[in-house]
């Protein structure tokens, strides 16, 4: 801000005062008085009242774990979906790539929710069609609900999960082993799943790196043989992996494989 420009700013800003004080008696006048009709504004209770039967107490309660559901809802859809296997290989092609910071972290997340939600469709369908327009429609019981909800999240977690994974749960429990899948609880299962995902991810991540290495090995000998032992190999080559990806549509070839490991 120069001297020049001060009193132009200052005018500006002398207007503005004049124009808020002319507003303001304007507002007032409009405002309906207390003998003027008004039109009724809700009031909100928030307040404790002692339970005068048992169902009052089991409202309650079923609020309390709908709360405590709603606040583990994010640790649920990355533990027990495909977004902890689709963050994971999103991140191993930006570090490969060297790109620092670019995708974005707010991109990786909304790219790996939404294919999230892509791969998790037929399990959210039938959780819809079985579980949740039965409860809302007051056919089912909400026991029954989340008994028909969990089952076709806990197959796809079966199908995705090794059973070495859960063998080794059950070896840390020193529980006995289950004769078939509808006896391994859930609490076993969210973790076992959890661990196959990741080394789905780390194999998926491994096979992306070994191009991208092969590329800094190359730059590295071509500026080693030159002398030019000064200049970073990561500065020359970070141009040429960005091409090599592009050339060869590595977003695309990076989707295609996420989705062909959930088959």
């Amino acid at each position: 801000m120069t001297r020049r420009n001060l009193p132009w700013i200052l005018a500006g800003l002398a207007a503005l005062f004049v124009l808020f004080a002319a507003l303001v008696p304007a507002l007032a006048q409009t405002i309906p008085g207390p003998t003027a009709p008004t039109i009724p504004i809700p009031r909100v209770n928030i307040g404790i009242t002692p339970a005068t039967k048992p169902s009052d107490v089991a409202l309650s309660l079923q609020i309390l774990l709908l709360l405590t559901v709603l606040t583990l809802a994010p640790t649920l859809l990355v533990l027990t979906t495909s977004f902890t296997r689709i963050i994971v290989v999103l991140s191993f092609v930006r570090t490969a790539l060297g790109t620092q910071a670019n995708p974005p972290n707010q991109v990786l997340l909304g790219l790996a929710m939404f294919l999230t939600f892509f791969v998790m469709s037929p399990v959210i369908e039938d959780i819809n069609k079985n579980a949740l327009q039965p409860y809302l429609g007051a056919k089912i019981s909400q026991s029954v609900a989340i008994d028909r909800a969990q089952k076709p999240l806990r197959a796809f977690m079966f199908r995705q999960t090794r059973e070495k994974d859960i063998a080794v749960f059950y070896a840390m429990t020193k529980e006995p082993r289950p004769a078939k899948q509808d006896d391994v609880p859930t609490y076993l299962l969210i973790p076992a799943f959890t661990i196959s995902e990741l080394k789905t991810a780390f194999e998926i991540g491994f096979a992306i790196y070994i191009p991208f290495i092969v590329i800094d090995m190359v730059v590295a000998s071509v500026l080693l043989s030159m002398g030019m032992m000064m200049i970073p190999p990561v500065l020359i080559s970070l141009p040429f992996k960005i091409l090599i990806f592009l050339l060869v549509d590595g977003w695309n070839l990076t989707v295609s494989a996420l989705f062909s490991s959930f088959k």
